[in-house]
């Protein structure tokens, strides 16, 4: 990696001075952005939520792009400095966020197995370790699958192209695409539209009928659908609907943003597509394809219930589990026609 830097160092220098537009200041107001969004996604997220391995690697994620945010500022103002024997320049700039670029391409899969492992385990409490200990477990957890992608990427030879200027005198710094990403947005996606077309009847005529309320000081979604007393539910068909709302309402923008990136075929760079906001999506559709798949095992009561730091999936199981709620709580609006 040293060779390669000081073999295209100086060619990246000479013409980057000729360049209209700064390309580094571009990529800093980029990676600017996006840390602030990430700090913005992870204050607006319910506080009550259980600790797991999603909530864990958005920290990170947030916390490495806050490194490279630094990295970009303290390069482009020093320009040309030693640090520990090594020489820096604005070609740095551009390899740094290639490496995070390409680090950030192949973690997709992994972060969806694992968290999909994670909420399985927590779902049948297979796991039983205490507070500090999990949270030691899921930090380790971070930290080696950040290491093991780094070291995958560093030492495969293969990856060397993706690291080079382009033909060595490019003016623009070339990044990594993810198929990992576009493909994981794919699945979701037609898993949405599927789930939407097999139930789209339900869903119409919920959503004639819903109104928002407050429930145990929370405002919820309230399905005026009573049915049997009872703290649990196992019928998947009726549940479905009530699902796709409930992601919907929260994510509706979300998924017209990925429907129309992948008709268009958009090359976004890894290292904005990797996203907070990307991976709080994930983890709702995660959320509920487990909650859908072990219904028959879900109660209001229950802690799972409380995973997800966006969607409040307890107001899908609210008619089941009280009877006439319109009688005990005053809606906040209208029947929604």
């Amino acid at each position: 990696m040293t060779a390669l830097s000081s073999e295209n160092s100086y060619q990246y220098q000479l013409h980057q001075t000729n360049q209209p537009l700064d390309g580094n200041c571009l990529l800093f107001l980029i990676i600017l952005g996006k840390t602030l969004l990430s700090i913005f996604t992870l204050g607006m997220k319910r506080k009550n939520t259980y600790q797991n391995f999603m909530e864990y690697f958005c920290i990170s994620l947030a916390f490495i792009d806050l490194l490279l945010l630094a990295s970009i500022s303290i390069i482009s103002y020093f320009r040309d400095f030693v640090l520990l024997g090594m020489r820096f320049t604005k070609y740095h700039i551009c390899l740094f966020t290639q490496i995070i670029s390409c680090t950030y391409g192949f973690l997709h899969y992994p972060v969806f197995s694992i968290a999909c492992v994670d909420y399985c385990l927590n779902f049948c409490k297979a796991t039983k370790l205490q507070f500090k200990c999990q949270k030691l477990f899921y930090i380790f957890i971070v930290i080696l699958i950040w290491m093991s992608t780094l070291a995958y990427v560093l030492g495969d030879p293969a990856m060397y192209p993706h690291l080079e200027a382009q033909h060595g005198y490019s003016y623009q710094c070339p990044f990594y695409s993810s198929e990992q990403g576009y493909w994981l947005s794919c699945a979701m996606v037609m898993v949405l539209c599927v789930a939407f077309l097999i139930s789209c009847s339900e869903v119409i005529t919920l959503v004639q009928g819903m109104r928002i309320t407050s429930y145990m000081n929370e405002t919820i979604l309230y399905f005026p659908f009573s049915s049997q007393a009872s703290y649990t539910v196992n019928t998947k068909k009726t549940l479905l609907p009530k699902f796709i709302i409930c992601f919907l309402g929260t994510w509706l923008p979300f998924v017209f943003l990925q429907v129309i990136i992948l008709l268009l075929k958009v090359q976004i760079p890894a290292y904005i597509e990797m996203n907070v906001p990307w991976l709080y999506f994930v983890n709702s559709f995660l959320i509920a394809t487990i909650y859908w798949f072990n219904c028959h095992k879900l109660n209001l009561r229950d802690s799972v219930l409380t995973v997800d730091p966006f969607v409040n999936w307890k107001c899908c199981f609210v008619p089941f589990t009280i009877r006439n709620l319109e009688h005990i709580e005053k809606p906040i609006s209208i029947t929604i026609c």
